[in-house]
């Protein structure tokens, strides 16, 4: 049996077995799909205290490597159930296995909601992007199209504004949904267009990334291509914490109703990283809440050894 099986290998759930290990712990990480989660995603992470510049994957393989060589065993299966029982936690996966341990940290992250375009895929990191703060740099002097109309897209757009040559705001909706304040400071800068009732149906790219987005009108029916460099897309994010909703609540849109102690209603069961209702998901807080949820972990074995 293991002191912690952590649920998802992205930054938050690395990290909790990163501090539980350097606690004495033995840790199971199991990973569904590739080890990194969203950050994997970014060609350059360049907000990382203390390390100037590097790729998301590089930065998670410098994690998996660290945790594998103090101990961690990892396992790529997809956790589908924890039972609480008998004073220990038995994790089952959809690879028919099971997995005891006396801890549970949930890191299961999230995916963002895409337009589900052919190509989409492709170009995520090399044009498409989710995060200004993390990849408006890039696109400085440049035309980037945002997808989106509500508060996140709204966000988006007024940090792209302040680096972006242009940036045009594509709502496949009549109108905006986010709040006025911030409808008004982007009707508000020059190099800002705002287009409503635009379906984007179609990316184009060439070697270098992407060239441009093709959009439709809603009401005519009639298509043009907007020629940018880059694509936002803030369309919404899907948490996927249905299988564990007998053991931490989650709130109306489905993240884990925990705070920053990153405690569940499940003792010994814990909650890290972008699962977890929060008003900030960036790479920084996501190892914290790692690191939070490990020494919780480490504290609850400790007091039943």
């Amino acid at each position: 049996m293991y002191d912690l099986i952590v649920i998802g290998g992205g930054p938050a759930g690395m990290t909790a077995a990163l501090y539980a290990l350097r606690n004495g712990k033995s840790v199971l990480v199991l990973e569904k799909h590739g080890f990194g989660g969203q950050i994997t995603y970014s060609p350059k992470v360049e907000n990382y205290p203390g390390t100037k510049e590097m790729s998301g994957n590089e930065f998670a393989d410098k994690l998996l490597e660290q945790i594998l060589a103090l101990g961690a065993e990892v396992e790529l299966e997809k956790a589908v159930s924890v039972e609480d029982a008998d004073g220990h936690k038995l994790v089952k996966t959809e690879e028919g296995n099971a997995f005891e341990s006396m801890t549970v940290v949930i890191a299961t992250g999230v995916k963002h909601r895409m337009l589900g375009l052919e190509g989409e895929n492709e170009l995520v990191g090399n044009g498409i992007s989710f995060c200004a703060v993390c990849d408006g740099d890039f696109f400085s002097g440049q035309t980037v199209c945002v997808a989106g109309g509500g508060n996140s897209a709204l966000q988006e757009a007024i940090l792209l504004a302040e680096k972006c040559k242009k940036v045009i705001i594509l709502q496949d909706l009549p109108e905006l949904t986010g709040e006025a304040t911030l409808q008004n400071i982007l009707r508000s800068r020059a190099n800002v267009e705002i287009e409503t009732n635009r379906k984007i149906v179609g990316v184009q790219a060439n070697g270098d990334g992407l060239t441009g987005v093709t959009v439709q009108d809603r009401v005519t029916g009639a298509e043009k291509t907007i020629p940018c460099e880059g694509l936002f897309i803030a369309i919404g994010l899907i948490p996927e914490n249905g299988p564990f909703a007998d053991l931490a609540d989650l709130n109306s849109y489905g993240y884990f109703a925990s705070g920053e102690d990153c405690l569940t209603r499940t003792p010994g069961v814990y909650v890290a990283g972008d699962c977890r209702s929060k008003s900030i998901r960036q790479l920084t807080t996501a190892c914290a809440d790692g690191a939070v949820a490990a020494l919780a972990a480490c504290r609850y074995v400790n007091e039943r050894k």
